[in-house]
């Protein structure tokens, strides 16, 4: 069964206060709206549409940039912000075909869940397919779900409705479980049911949860996979950010430290989603490794020590230290207290930093 994938990357994400369109703020070394497109990586979607609005040309420009090619990326523009229930059919445009013969799953992400991960969405649609579900949501569960849509069931465990906040019922507003605003859908159904969509709420908005309830009204199963909140919530603040960093930062060094690096102290040690690293490195604390930065094997790296975008030989040294887009050769040794200008390429030491060779001009 083939996938596709809707990324909605148009809001403007007033809450960051920042010039930058929300889906470009970055999380270890990556835009948000790229960390969600890496999480398709199981699934190779036949096409992945992002739904763009705010700052549309930057957004564009740089998925486009950095985009791993299997993605298959097109993009569509929301000009009027009219929901999520639009901004969905907008995303079916993108899509060849005709929506009534085609039984593929079609997912629906959102472009600021930057901690999703790969094996829930490949668990999500295992789960639609199986079950020959017309819709299956992601959802989670918390003590204090305010200002989350709620999941309104059957006693059968069946999804009856989506409940936004501001229309719930005050019995509604004790559901733990919160819709988080990813699906999966048989396309040849989402797109009737997306032509149904009214504005008949508080916001005057087309509800992309409203589909929800269209298809269960019509006899159709819709379904959940539950997932725990820190890795579904999105980011909305800087506040929020922050905590998505440090989760994912967490991830990162304990996938290293598994792979055979040494950290003296992981909360002190920082390294970008792209930065490679060989065996046997040692990593002293205030280590910071950014951009593609990569680390041969056997190497010490710290303390207080920052490489973007460098290469790094087997067994060097390299000791409080600011580099960016320099080399440092195998066995090299570099610092304390040096800098590498871009384009410097280290061959040796001495007591008071490194001796490097200058780019031309």
């Amino acid at each position: 069964m083939s996938v596709s994938a809707i990324v909605l990357a148009a809001g403007e994400g007033t809450r960051m206060r920042s010039s930058r369109p929300k889906p470009l703020h970055m999380i270890c070394g990556r835009s948000m709206v790229l960390h969600v497109i890496h999480a398709l990586e199981k699934l190779t979607p036949e096409r992945t549409a992002i739904v763009v609005g705010h700052g549309a040309e930057q957004v564009t420009k740089k998925v486009q940039e950095m985009a791993p090619a299997w993605a298959n990326v097109a993009f569509v523009e929301q000009v009027e912000q009219n929901g999520t229930g639009d901004a969905a059919a907008i995303g079916m445009s993108a899509f060849d075909g005709d929506d009534y013969d085609d039984e593929s799953t079609i997912l629906v992400l959102n472009g600021d869940a930057p901690l999703l991960r790969a094996d829930t969405l490949d668990e999500l649609v295992a789960t639609h397919v199986a079950n020959g579900n017309a819709a299956t949501l992601l959802t989670s569960v918390m003590d204090d779900p305010t200002g989350y849509g709620r999941v309104v069931r059957k006693p059968d465990g069946q999804v009856v409705r989506v409940v936004e906040q501001r229309d719930a019922s005050p019995e509604e507003l004790d559901i733990k479980e919160w819709n988080t605003g990813i699906y999966a859908f048989r396309r040849d159904l989402l797109g009737p049911a997306l032509r149904t969509l009214t504005t008949d709420n508080t916001q005057g908005e087309y509800y992309l949860t409203d589909v929800v309830s269209v298809l269960a009204s019509m006899g159709h199963r819709v379904g959940c996979v539950q997932a725990p909140t820190e890795e579904t919530q999105g980011v909305n603040d800087r506040w929020q950010l922050a905590l998505a960093e440090r989760e994912l930062r967490n991830r990162t060094n304990r996938t290293w430290l598994l792979n055979g690096v040494t950290m003296l102290d992981p909360r002190q040690t920082f390294i970008d989603v792209n930065v490679t690293i060989g065996r046997d490195v040692t990593l002293y604390p205030g280590t910071m490794l950014q951009g593609m930065t990569a680390i041969g094997d056997g190497c010490e790296i710290g303390p207080d020590t920052r490489l973007v975008d460098c290469a790094v030989g087997d067994g060097a040294t390299v000791t409080h230290t600011v580099g960016a887009d320099a080399e440092i050769g195998q066995g090299a040794v570099v610092g304390p207290y040096a800098h590498l200008p871009a384009g410097s390429a280290v061959t040796s030491r001495s007591s008071t930093g490194a001796f490097y060779t200058a780019p031309a001009g």
